[in-house]
């Protein structure tokens, strides 16, 4: 699958709105017409064989006769021959990530890059097994991270000026991110953040609004971070604009943003921010690089929003071409669990002087997971310790590390009480296991923090998707996503004379460069939509994790305003709430969400393709509901 910025280096301009475009020269070069003739040709004749090579010719009408999961493998091998040779892609699930196959758990409900291997991260809880052995429960022993966040009040601008690169740990892993992206130390300052929120909300407390006064942002769905950066931004003075998507493709209305971006000559050199993903997180839907281009070439400075590119997208975006003066992207830890992690931003040096003082909430330092387990298990839990321990963070899934930790102490203590003399000698005993745990960390498995930070810091992730490259991780993408669509517009309600769809599909449907996302809604014979978070639960019980969404900035043509009327919803009190001074929120379309990491395989697109056939069963939620009280003795929340 070519990356927007691949697609964008060998398109010269897009429906004219290009002033001056940077690639029209390329235009006038014979090879590259002949490239884009031979693209052209590649990309209908991949839509045409998708839709014609899955079972053509046929509808299916009831989820008992969906054909089974060897069955369709065989017909998917046919249509995509060259799927085999990812086959690489299967054999890292199989012996790095042992944890989905034994959870039988399909997880579709996040998009973006990992750090480590769940067979990495286990390796590293064994490491830190001796020191919190007999403080843990087992079952919280599993639990351990292999880092944790704290906070740091410090200044942005101060922080990209004057903090250096941080600890030895967080060096090595800032520069293995950066090495991965492919973005130059010389270049570019980078701060971690709490997550992507944290991120956007830096940048709108700092950027100089009272100057530059715009905010421009490209989104076709409702976003807690987006919301974040426009509420923080309002407050400072900034007037907010927004792109529109035009119904049904959703494509950007191109008109209507060249206006919003093109500078009058009357205007401020400087404008504003503009803030523009290179994909839609929630349709897959591909955007122009060139967008961003116009927008400097007009006075804005741009923010890329790197978080909804798959893996290796940025190998092709190309920064010797484009310099965004803001980058954000963000990393869980582990694919399959718990996506905790951290948010990136990216500031590039030239623009770091035009930023104002702020806060700086939302700036974390990186801590070993050693760092936080390091408490002598005969504490005595002062007052100061379990104030240390309250700022350091949770673990995944939840677990609150001051609260697991503050009960070992407690416990600790009550041993104390009931039996001190006992407790001296155990204290002693446990002195010596420490004393023989540290010592041993200094071989290979149990690296010291000085360790961490030397050039042998393993990201294995990030080892295996460079190992990959671009075109494995593309093309395994493009076959399973087009696969999953064509699929899903298969499935068609019986009985009904207009051959009434089961699923709806918004944005791209079979194309070549789409994205690994997708939004879709279902709905039931009569017509009615069956509500996105209903959807989501009922997959939650069959262990298959999906997302949900609401799509907004929805331009509808004369042509499509008794559809508008159909599809459109009103407000929610939530999402009343997300709005200040600028304006309510608009009515939007409530959605469920898939997201396809370069780890997913047939096998977890073919079991959502047979969950959501279930739906062509009139009964099929009823019954569910029923199925779940007598199981719970409770109903289901709708």
């Amino acid at each position: 699958m070519h990356s927007p910025g691949l697609r964008g280096a060998t398109q010269a301009c897009f429906e004219g709105c290009c002033p001056n475009p940077i690639f029209r020269v390329l235009e006038l070069d014979q090879a590259n017409v002949k490239n884009r003739s031979t693209s052209s040709t590649c990309r209908h004749d991949f839509a045409a064989t998708t839709n014609s090579s899955f079972f053509p010719n046929t509808q299916f009408t009831n989820h008992e006769s969906i054909p089974s999961l060897q069955e369709s493998f065989v017909q998917f091998i046919k249509a995509y021959p060259k799927y085999s040779e990812t086959a690489q892609v299967d054999q890292i699930r199989a012996h790095e990530y042992v944890h989905l196959s034994e959870s039988n758990h399909v997880c579709l409900d996040y998009i973006g890059v990992g750090l480590f291997s769940e067979s990495q991260s286990q390796s590293q809880y064994i490491s830190t097994s001796a020191i919190a052995s007999s403080s843990y429960p087992p079952s919280q022993k599993s639990d351990c991270p292999v880092f944790g966040i704290t906070y740091k009040s410090v200044n942005l601008k101060s922080q990209l000026l004057h903090g250096g690169d941080g600890s030895k740990l967080e060096s090595a892993i800032k520069k293995r991110i950066m090495d991965f992206l492919k973005i130059s130390q010389n270049d570019y300052s980078m701060v971690f953040t709490a997550n992507r929120s944290s991120a956007f909300k830096l940048v709108a407390e700092s950027y100089p609004f009272q100057s530059s006064r715009k905010l421009l942002t490209v989104y076709d769905h409702e976003n807690e971070a987006l919301e974040t950066m426009i509420n923080t931004s309002e407050k400072r003075g900034a007037s907010v604009m927004e792109a529109e998507f035009k119904w049904p493709r959703l494509r950007i209305h191109s008109a209507k943003l060249k206006k919003m971006i093109v500078r009058k000559k009357q205007q401020q050199k400087h404008r504003g921010l503009f803030v523009f993903p290179l994909q839609s997180r929630i349709t897959g839907t591909n955007y122009y690089y060139q967008w961003m281009i116009m927008a400097q070439e007009n006075g804005w400075h741009v923010l890329l929003d790197a978080c909804a590119l798959r893996p290796k997208d940025m190998d092709s975006f190309g920064f010797s071409l484009f310099h965004p003066d803001f980058l954000i992207c963000s990393f869980y830890k582990v694919f399959g669990e718990n996506p905790t992690g951290f948010g990136c931003l990216f500031v590039k040096k030239s623009a770091v002087p035009n930023l104002e003082a702020s806060t700086g909430a939302g700036i974390v330092s990186l801590i070993p997971a050693k760092q936080l387990l390091r408490f002598p298990e005969d504490s005595s839990g002062t007052d100061t310790e379990l104030e240390q321990i309250s700022k350091l963070g949770t673990y995944p899934d939840g677990i609150d590390i001051s609260s697991s930790l503050a009960t070992s102490i407690t416990e600790q203590n009550k041993q104390n009480r009931n039996s001190k003399e006992g407790d001296q000698k155990d204290a002693g005993l446990k002195e010596n296991r420490l004393e023989d745990s540290e010592k041993g960390e200094s071989n290979e498995k149990n690296k010291t923090v000085d360790e961490l930070g030397s050039l042998n810091f393993e990201c294995r992730c990030l080892d295996q998707v460079d190992s990959l490259g671009l075109r494995v991780i593309s093309s395994r993408g493009r076959y399973l996503i087009n696969w999953l669509v064509s699929a899903l517009m298969k499935l068609q309600h019986p009985n009904r004379l207009d051959n009434a769809s089961l699923v709806r599909i918004y944005g791209p449907k079979v194309k070549f460069d789409r994205g690994p996302a997708l939004a879709f809604d279902i709905y039931d014979w009569k017509g009615e939509k069956v509500e996105p978070v209903l959807v989501q639960k009922l997959a939650d019980r069959s262990n298959i994790s999906l997302g949900n969404a609401v799509l907004n900035h929805i331009w509808f043509s004369e042509k499509y305003e008794e559809e508008k009327q159909r599809v459109m919803e009103r407000n929610g009190k939530e999402r009343e709430k997300k709005r200040t001074k600028s304006k309510k929120a608009e009515p939007g379309i409530t959605v469920v969400t898939i997201a396809l990491t370069f780890l997913a395989n047939f096998e977890d697109v073919y079991r959502l393709w047979a969950f959501v056939a279930q739906f062509l069963d009139a009964d099929f939620v009823e019954k569910e509901r029923w199925r779940y009280t007598a199981l719970n003795q409770n109903t289901i929340e709708v």
